[in-house]
């Protein structure tokens, strides 16, 4: 399958701290892929690298093959931004129009209306629409240029939840044609149910890249929590499939790789008072992941220079 997106080695610093440190990352076409990480992890200047905002200091980014900058300036990818203000006085139709005209082989204006949900509201001042509505506005001018890749930056940040599912519908209608998606949230539970594959990140460095059922199943798939009455804890890690314990008052809650066989187990000890089997979230998982990392996380990019030459960020900054 043809390769999107890969970064080889790719590094960014700014001062003393590695915002990106030796990352490799491959993106294949028609793949819709999630970018996790905690404030400062380097998600925000992996981005800026691969929209060619920033340079690396070494390796390489490429996007289909070339650089970023002659991928952008093809119109190959577009981009949703966190930022953007809407132009007073213009209508939704015009304001996709007007970005469209930028782009050298762009989506029909009205193509871009409907993937976006914005069919209904076309002729309505892009100043004058609800949160969920201005957020879709930006996914149609992300889509204007007819992208084969789109990156979304936190894209249904402070929509409430009729606003994000519409949002992920229209993303999906989107991913459906055969086009690379990437996106980064921190609503965990939209990178499990939208995402092929989910690449975390931590301090600048890739420490998972999977399915999200690969990556629950990797740091402990399920949590086995039962009461213990009084029993003694001696021995509970030593139980078949367990990764971790915790005891929480009373109640031994155990992350089992096999939960059936620590189930199995715990029942010769008759230690199943109150037993429950609860499958692990990739909330669970993420926290894991990046425990261990230190409190002191890699800076965000500073903001990027006006001057590179960026068509889907000038045309994002105009919503």
């Amino acid at each position: 399958m043809t390769t999107t997106v890969s970064f080889t080695r790719a590094v960014k610093a700014f001062g003393a701290v590695r915002a990106v440190d030796g990352v490799d990352l491959e993106i294949r076409r028609g793949e819709s892929v999630a970018l996790l990480g905690r404030n400062g992890a380097g998600k925000s200047t992996a981005i800026s690298l691969l929209l060619g905002l920033n340079e690396p200091d070494d390796g390489e980014v490429r996007l289909f093959g070339g650089t970023p900058h002659t991928a952008v300036r093809a119109g190959r990818v577009g981009a949703m931004l966190q930022d953007g203000r809407p132009i007073p006085r213009v209508t939704v139709r015009e304001l996709i129009t007007f970005v469209a005209r930028t782009y050298p082989s762009p989506l029909p204006v009205a193509e871009a209306l409907e993937l976006a949900g914005l069919t209904e509201v076309a002729g309505r001042r892009a100043d004058r629409l609800s949160g969920g509505q201005a957020q879709r506005v930006r996914f149609a001018v992300a889509l204007a240029g007819n992208p084969e890749l789109i990156v979304l930056d936190e894209p249904t940040a402070a929509l409430d939840v009729e606003a994000r599912r519409a949002f992920w519908d229209s993303m999906r209608a989107y991913a459906a044609r055969g086009n690379t998606v990437l996106f980064s949230t921190h609503y965990l539970e939209e990178a499990d149910e939208n995402a092929d594959r989910i690449v975390v990140i931590d301090r600048g460095r890739v420490v998972a890249d999977d399915s999200g059922e690969r990556i629950k199943r990797a740091v402990g798939g399920n949590l086995v929590s039962f009461d213990l009455a009084g029993t003694p804890t001696e021995g509970l890690r030593q139980l078949p499939g367990v990764v971790s314990v915790e005891v929480r008052g009373d109640r031994a809650l155990l992350r089992s790789a096999d939960s059936d066989a620590t189930v199995l187990a715990l029942a010769d000890r008759g230690m199943v008072r109150g037993l429950t089997v609860t499958a692990a979230s990739l909330e669970d998982a993420f926290l894991s992941l990046t425990a261990q990392s230190s409190s002191e996380d890699a800076a965000p990019a500073p903001a990027a220079d006006t001057t590179v030459e960026n068509t889907t960020a000038l045309a994002e900054e105009k919503v």
